[in-house]
């Protein structure tokens, strides 16, 4: 243990990654409240396909010496604006899905192939670097998260409406198709931002993780996404600042405390529902499903 971990002027090296922490409570928060209509949509695979192409982006970025955040981003909005046009229904979204995934893939690889500058680079495009957000890079993360959150506010109601109840909610006239591709382009933006943090190949440790988290243990329209929000915080900060005293990349350590709240919280949901079941029926109705959370949710969504 002694050799991976060292905490011998810690307190000088924290200096060093202020951005990167400010950046990390960014992504929680951002990652955290998306997180909540990744699960509700089942949209886990489009997380790994918009992240794919995000690499391909900043890879591109890399090769050209251009700003890799912003490449992160064009990358991801691409692919956001591909799973949301053409894959409204969920088997035609996982199909361009599988479709955009090997390519963006592929490209990322052939973009870091002809790279010539440092290794360290290229590495941590895919598993994140804790001293890799500058002030430039600072600036254009919190920018995103500002635009994803505000997004976020404007359509929270209708599309937590729409994902809970899709048939009530075309009833009643709200804009289905038009709130699928604008989340699809905010979950786009969330994916570009955490691949900033921990890289590309591990963006679901904070955009699928904490939400599912959550979701097992409570489905309140309030509580669900507060918790959510807390156990991605927890998991990117609490990563870089292991991080710092090792020498191993920051996503081990922020993909273990991720996983390690997910068993916590689906311990918890095992418990409750044992305790519940010796119960009265009518109590035992009233739980909801601790892996989507859709009843009580569109409670607050109606």
């Amino acid at each position: 243990m002694g050799t991976l971990f060292s905490f011998q002027d810690y307190g000088a090296l924290l200096g060093l990654v202020v951005n990167s922490l400010i950046a990390a409570v960014l992504l929680g928060i951002v990652g955290g409240l998306v997180g909540v209509f990744v699960q509700v949509r089942d949209m886990q695979f489009a997380v790994h396909g918009i992240s794919e192409l995000s690499f391909a982006g900043a890879a591109g970025a890399l090769l050209l010496g251009v700003n890799v955040a912003l490449g992160s981003i064009v990358g991801s909005l691409i692919a956001g604006g591909l799973i949301g046009l053409l894959g409204v229904r969920a088997r035609d979204r996982n199909s361009v899905i599988g479709v955009l995934m090997p390519f963006g893939l592929g490209l990322g690889v052939l973009f870091l192939a002809l790279y010539q500058g440092r290794a360290a680079n290229k590495f941590g495009l895919l598993t994140g670097q804790i001293v890799a957000v500058d002030t430039v890079q600072l600036g254009w993360l919190a920018g995103v998260a500002v635009v994803v959150l505000a997004g976020m506010a404007v359509i929270w109601r209708p599309l937590m409406f729409v994902s809970a109840d899709p048939e009530v909610a075309v009833a009643r006239g709200v804009p289905a198709g038009a709130l699928s591709i604008a989340f699809a382009l905010l979950l786009a933006l969330a994916g570009a931002l955490a691949v900033q943090v921990v890289g590309a190949l591990l963006v679901l440790s904070l955009l699928v993780t904490p939400a599912a988290a959550a979701l097992r243990v409570t489905a309140s329209p309030v509580l669900a996404p507060l918790l959510s929000v807390t156990f991605a915080v927890v998991s990117a900060v609490g990563g870089i600042l292991l991080a710092l005293g090792s020498s191993v990349p920051i996503s081990p350590f922020v993909t273990t405390i991720s996983f390690a709240i997910y068993l916590v919280c689906r311990l918890a949901s095992r418990r409750r529902f044992g305790a519940l079941r010796g119960r009265a029926a009518p109590a035992v109705a009233a739980v909801p499903d601790p892996d989507r959370g859709r009843a009580v949710l569109a409670d607050g969504a109606a």
